[in-house]
């Protein structure tokens, strides 16, 4: 059966450059012109999210049955987004997938993060060190957003995680931030329903006192709270206002982070990788960090 990115080749149809030069040319209604390109962004920006929602390259075909909208309109529409590089097509199946423009978008976002320009050497030290994944992440509403990840050193394939979201009640990285915030916000995250996720995830009655004992020891833990079998050791990055501005932690099977309780040293280097990030900060001056 012939392709349909072939098939669809030959037909005229509508890209984002059309639209945007549409902008230019003579309205006879304004309005009407400017809901046009407002659509074929939002159709585009659909496609992007289909294509991220798995790992499976998906043909013209079936992003247009996935979002309801006609072949020759998909097919234009990456055609616009691959001379972007946001998609690219797969030479033997002529399928799309995300392509590598999107991650330079992202690393750009990534780059204005102050923090994760910090803790690049540091994550990579304590990663050698522990001999484990590390994340870096930052609060973002009831989430924490992994801007940083370096693999566990004996790993021969795995997943990137920077831009993963993690719960902000059970991941370690969260509630090392979540203990150092205001007391205001705390009362505001635990104000919702938190959502059960194994049957380790904790309710608030045991998150909040959980909070008080990473105040006092400065270091966070998390044992199958989101994941069966992952667990996590986090401590938190304070700003020269003593404000808790980010976290960066140690994620690993659970046999490895609690052999027999925690293991052996992990709380210091976490705690020590986290104080080497302030440090590095212009001399200490404009950093604090909680004493373990």
């Amino acid at each position: 059966m012939p392709n349909d990115s072939r098939r669809d080749q030959d037909i005229a149809v509508p890209t984002l450059s059309a639209s945007i030069d549409a902008e230019k040319a003579p309205r006879r209604t304004g309005s009407i012109a400017r809901r046009s390109s407002i659509q074929s962004i939002d159709r585009a920006t659909a496609i992007l999210k289909a294509l991220a929602s798995g790992p499976r390259r998906l043909g013209v075909s079936e992003l247009a049955d996935r979002l309801g909208l006609a072949r020759p309109t998909v097919h234009g529409l990456l055609q616009t987004l691959q001379s972007h590089g946001f998609v690219e097509q797969d030479r033997h199946s002529d399928k799309y997938q995300l392509g590598p423009g999107l991650l330079q978008l992202g690393y750009s976002y990534l780059d204005l993060n102050e923090l994760r320009a910090r803790s690049i050497t540091y994550a990579d030290r304590l990663a050698a060190r522990t001999s484990a994944a590390v994340r870096v992440g930052v609060m973002h509403g009831s989430s924490i957003v992994v801007v940083h990840y370096v693999f566990r050193p004996d790993t021969a394939f795995g997943v990137l995680e920077v831009g993963l979201q993690l719960p902000l009640h059970a991941s370690s990285l969260g509630k090392s931030i979540l203990a150092f915030s205001p007391a205001q916000m705390i009362d505001d995250v635990l104000a919702e329903p938190l959502v059960r996720l194994t049957k380790q995830t904790l309710d608030e009655a045991a998150l909040r006192r959980e909070l008080t004992t990473i105040r006092d020891q400065g270091v966070a833990t998390e044992r199958d709270e989101a994941v069966l079998g992952e667990s996590s050791v986090a401590a938190p990055i304070f700003d020269h206002a003593g404000s808790a501005v980010g976290a960066i932690g140690v994620v690993d099977a659970t046999e490895r982070i609690f052999p027999r309780g925690l293991a052996r040293g992990l709380s210091t280097a976490v705690g020590e990788a986290a104080r080497g990030e302030v440090a590095c900060a212009e001399g200490a001056g404009r950093w604090g960090v909680a004493q373990a």
